[in-house]
């Protein structure tokens, strides 16, 4: 999905949900939280908060959903 909406130049999904063990919004399926680093030119010239929200709306029902937490740091290349 993220590499369809967005061409990245970089792209890493870290599943975090191991160090959430027991804590809110694990589910015990070990794909609770994940963290994304993206790259992309799409957020040239974007601020951090559209930045977010394009990617959440590119994750459609994931987070929120199917995934409790999704910390997510994108990049212009460059940045």
């Amino acid at each position: 999905m993220l590499t369809a909406a967005f061409a990245p130049t970089a792209l890493d999904v870290i599943n975090d949900s191991a160090t959430h063990r027991g804590h809110t919004g694990d589910d015990g399926s070990g794909e609770s939280h994940f963290t994304i680093v993206i790259e992309s030119p799409r957020f040239a010239g974007v601020s951090r908060l559209q930045r977010q929200r394009l990617v959440n709306a590119a994750l459609g029902d994931i987070p929120g959903e199917r995934v409790h937490a999704v910390a997510i740091k994108a990049r212009a290349p460059g940045e």
